[in-house]
């Protein structure tokens, strides 16, 4: 029998992404005036048009991850602004070095110096964040945050690779 089990993680809007989006509205405000100052007869779609590179600027900021377990394979992909999907990582359980908690004692010195970590997580402090590190060729972390429910399936096809306490 297939197991399968998905979770999608909405990725919080950090200090920086709101600064952004600030910035790209007080850019649109600020060129949509000068515009209509200097350029009056095409000032009109010119502003339609900054106004929509505006709102596709800052849309691009909604990120979604989702996690799908299908036996012992993992997927997760990246959902942007509900719209466009990617996929960032596909792996087999049996490739994994180790995988469990970030605030485990898994999570030694040499993984956590790792200089290949793709973080797809939604940046909670209070999120159960686990990570899974690869050595194939080169030494790479993920950080994601699954379920009770991913984590049981994974171990059941590697019990030696995922440490659940």
């Amino acid at each position: 029998m297939d197991m399968f089990i998905e979770k999608i993680v909405k990725r919080k809007k950090s200090a920086a992404d709101i600064l952004l989006i600030a910035l790209i509205i007080l850019v649109c405000v600020v060129a949509s005036y000068f515009l209509f100052l200097y350029i009056p007869t095409f000032s009109s779609l010119f502003v339609v048009l900054l106004i929509y590179a505006g709102y596709y600027l800052i849309s691009i900021r909604n990120v979604e991850f989702e996690y799908a377990v299908t036996n012992g394979d993992i997927d997760i992909d990246t959902i942007i602004n509900q719209r466009k999907r990617k996929r960032l990582f596909s792996g087999n359980v049996k490739d994994f070095e180790v995988m469990a908690r970030v605030k485990s004692d898994k999570y030694t010195t040499h993984i956590r110096e790792c200089k290949n970590v793709k973080d797809f997580t939604s940046h909670d402090e209070k999120a159960d964040v686990w990570f899974i590190y690869l050595n194939q060729g080169e030494p790479s972390v993920i950080l994601f945050e699954p379920d009770s429910k991913m984590v049981d399936t994974l171990f059941t096809f590697a019990p030696r690779v995922v440490h659940r306490n």
